[in-house]
């Protein structure tokens, strides 16, 4: 017969309970007392029985990540990140992709199920405003929300105003006053990221008394694709940008891929900025403005998980964690010629 969590408890001199509230990494226990019984279950080769441990505490031992898209870069490298923090917990993802937006609103699961099937909620990208959200955030379960700010939730975001301002005030002290925008498009437009930095771009054109040409406003849908159509477009232009922010580091490798197809450099013809630092961005020489991804998605699943084990009270304290963002300048940029 193998070695049971009595068996354990007995030779650690604490209760069952003890012993699987230490093993499992929930609080309540002293340090002293979980690292002996940590130390006794490795001398004992005694594991902890995950379904066991998920019917005691009543748990499902998972998660739900509601986002809008899986594949895109940002999201992914969110969720693996995620994912890191969960593994190590012993806990699973159950990834929701509610996919683009159909007349405004997210298709967002019914929340009787989300309760049943999973011990918290992670909400990626998705504006806290959206009435569909709302049922979501009323549940009472452990939650945290990555890129937007809503009431009593665990919040990690970046400042998106910031950082845009950084990537457009970079353009302006170049020289740049033709400025063209590369945003995310109308499927995009609910986005607390697009219209943050959005507002960012618009703002530094202000403060500058720089004319802020309609025709220069283009969508990129956040795409490689799309960023190099929408650069296509602007070069179309009988008066194009002599330089142009993208609000993604994806859109921006779309518009150099375009400026090199019509024989021009990034930099030196027309120059280029992104947001993101995608891991790409060295090998194409692209100047951007580098958020932390997979730090947004460690903190986040750390503030989630401090509330599934209890060390948080469930939706946490309102915390808003915001990380830095930072220019990192390359070769995709130079002063107007």
């Amino acid at each position: 017969m193998g070695i049971t969590i009595r068996d354990v408890a007995a030779a650690a001199g604490v209760s069952t309970a003890t012993v699987s509230r230490a093993l499992r990494g929930l609080p309540n226990v002293d340090q002293v007392t979980r690292e002996r019984v940590k130390e006794v279950a490795a001398c004992l080769d005694y594991v902890i029985s995950p379904s066991a441990s998920r019917l005691a505490s009543g748990r499902t031992g998972s998660i739900a990540v509601i986002t809008p898209y899986i594949a895109r870069w940002f999201f992914s490298e969110v969720i693996a990140s995620v994912e890191s923090v969960m593994q190590q917990a012993g806990m699973d993802l159950l990834l929701m992709n509610v996919g683009d937006y159909q007349n405004g609103h997210a298709r967002i699961p019914p929340t009787p199920r989300l309760r049943r099937r999973v011990d918290g909620i992670l909400i990626v990208s998705l504006p806290p405003q959206d009435p569909d959200l709302e049922p979501i955030l009323s549940l009472g379960m452990p939650t945290a929300m990555i890129g937007g700010i809503a009431p009593d939730v665990e919040c990690v975001v970046i400042d998106d105003v910031a950082a845009a301002r950084k990537a457009s005030e970079y353009l302006v002290f170049l020289g740049h006053e033709r400025i063209a925008l590369m945003a995310g498009g109308p499927a995009e437009a609910r986005f607390t990221a697009e219209s943050q930095r959005e507002r960012g771009f618009h703002s530094v054109m202000t403060q500058n008394s720089l004319v802020e040409d309609p025709m220069l406003e283009v969508f990129g849908h956040f795409t490689i694709e799309g960023g190099e159509s929408a650069m296509d477009a602007l070069l179309n232009q009988s008066n194009p940008p002599t330089a142009v922010f993208a609000m993604s580091d994806e859109m921006a490798f779309g518009a150099i891929r375009s400026l090199r197809k019509h024989g021009l450099e990034p930099g030196r013809d027309i120059s280029i900025i992104g947001i993101d630092n995608h891991p790409m961005s060295s090998y194409l020489g692209l100047t951007t403005v580098s958020q932390p991804v997979s730090e947004l998605g460690i903190k986040a699943g750390e503030r989630l998980l401090g509330q599934i084990v209890g060390i948080d009270s469930p939706g946490g304290n309102g915390r808003v964690s915001e990380l830095p963002t930072e220019l990192i300048i390359r070769s995709s940029t130079g002063p107007k010629t």
